[in-house]
């Protein structure tokens, strides 16, 4: 059966193209789109199962490809003889599926008969190709739970030795300010002071804070330039660790947006390739998430509209550990619940709960074994980690821009903070020294 391609080519090997997949291939042009708009509007009509685009072609970036394999088009790469510029271009794209613009019939026969369909079912999350095959390896080992090999030490990320690929912790709590970021910070730098290399990234898309919990100038947010790299197919891992500054020995941080109307600049497809490449460069990656798990319904009819809540739900999604956190209050604790809810009912994994600001005064004598009644009640929780209430030892440490292994570490807050991130690091965390935070 005969399979119909969209063309969307430069002018010069357009014709030569053409002409050989008309008669040297089984294959049927079903049209030659002039530009990207053209292109992505013949997908949506349905008129054809492939499409062949060049590197040149102008606005071609990973929100177009997931727009297309939404469509159910799989997409190959053409690029001229000899151009490796235009290869690795289509490469850092997503694109696995090259072929060179002079080749013969059989060739080309041969790459879109490789080709598997690309999918296209209603309601299914848009799901960008990916510019390396271990990237797939990684992505489905993130679901799966199964584990690849790591090519971390190629490229300088990771630790010495590394035979895993990175691990992803997605830090995640309800509406009303629980801790998230405290708790996501002071994850990341716990792990990083048991020697391995870790990531720390803002995407929260509501009221990101990363940036002025460390003290780090944001007037270039690192999260932001890197979506806006990848999306354009020109984000490498020496990209990605030149937009994640060291702040503390072992600790890199992605910045979030600094103004929360800058939301549309996170593209789920972009998001996706970011977070996936960053467990080549560390061995943790710790994603300081929005409270929000709302996807509406009406945009998400329309593949091509930004969705604010995207940048959460893709590193819920390709998250290893999900670490969900509410506030030890009545008020904290209904929202956790009802949060839970909603968590549970995404693509992630089952979620470790963490409870902060434990304290008697809000929810009476013995807290914690109170806490923990409500949970097993309403949500069905059994397994809990308790963070308590130690306020100023926080506002200290966010006085001073450091986490709490720095400013406080004997802390009780500290304590079980670490202990939380020594069951992913499975090491002691580093005995606490002099002072090592790098000011910006």
């Amino acid at each position: 059966m005969s399979r119909s391609v969209l063309t969307a080519v430069t002018d010069r090997w357009e014709g030569q193209l053409v002409t050989v997949l008309e008669r040297g291939t089984d294959l049927d042009v079903a049209r030659r789109c002039a530009d990207l708009a053209d292109l992505l509007a013949a997908a949506a009509a349905g008129l054809a199962t492939v499409a062949m685009v060049s590197a040149d072609l102008r606005s071609l970036d990973r929100t177009a490809l997931a727009h297309l394999q939404n469509c159910g088009v799989a997409v190959v790469g053409v690029y001229p003889p000899g151009d490796e510029a235009a290869e690795r271009h289509l490469r850092q794209l997503g694109i696995d599926a090259l072929v060179v613009a002079d080749a013969d019939g059989t060739l080309l026969q041969a790459t879109v008969d490789a080709l598997e369909p690309a999918d296209a079912a209603a309601g299914a999350p848009v799901r960008p190709a990916r510019a390396d095959p271990l990237e797939d390896l990684l992505t489905t080992a993130a679901r799966t739970g199964t584990r690849a090999p790591d090519r971390a030490h190629e490229h300088g990320g990771g630790s010495a030795g590394d035979e895993q690929p990175g691990v992803l912790v997605a830090v995640w709590g309800p509406t009303g300010a629980p801790g998230r970021t405290t708790l996501a910070v002071n994850v990341a730098t716990e792990l990083s002071r048991t020697g391995a290399r870790t990531l720390l990234v803002d995407a929260d898309t509501y009221g990101g804070c990363v940036a002025q919990v460390l003290s780090v100038l944001d007037e270039a947010p690192g999260f932001a330039a890197a979506t806006r790299a990848a999306d354009h197919g020109t984000l490498d891992l020496p990209g990605l660790a030149r937009l994640a500054p060291e702040v503390a020995p072992g600790l890199r941080v992605l910045t979030g947006i600094p103004k929360a109307e800058r939301w549309p600049e996170l593209a789920a497809p972009a998001v996706e390739h970011v977070l996936t490449l960053s467990r080549r460069l560390a061995r943790f990656t710790v994603v300081d998430c929005g409270f929000s798990l709302e996807d509406d319904e009406e945009l998400s009819y329309d593949t091509h509209a930004p969705r604010r809540n995207a940048a959460t739900l893709t590193a819920l999604a390709l998250a290893d550990h999900v670490l969900a956190v509410g506030a030890a209050d009545p008020i904290g604790l209904q929202r956790l619940v009802r949060g839970l809810q909603e968590l549970s009912v995404l693509p992630c994994p089952e979620p470790v709960v963490v409870v902060n600001k434990v304290r008697a005064s809000a929810v009476g004598a013995r807290p914690e074994q109170r806490i923990r009644d409500a949970l097993v009640r309403f949500a069905g929780v059994r397994e809990l980690r308790f963070v308590p209430e130690d306020g100023e030892v926080l506002d200290a440490a966010l006085l001073a821009g450091r986490a709490l292994a720095e400013a406080a570490p004997t802390s009780a807050a500290r304590r079980a903070i670490a202990a939380i991130a020594h069951d992913y690091a499975g090491a002691a965390a580093a005995p606490a020294g002099r002072s090592r935070w790098r000011r910006r």
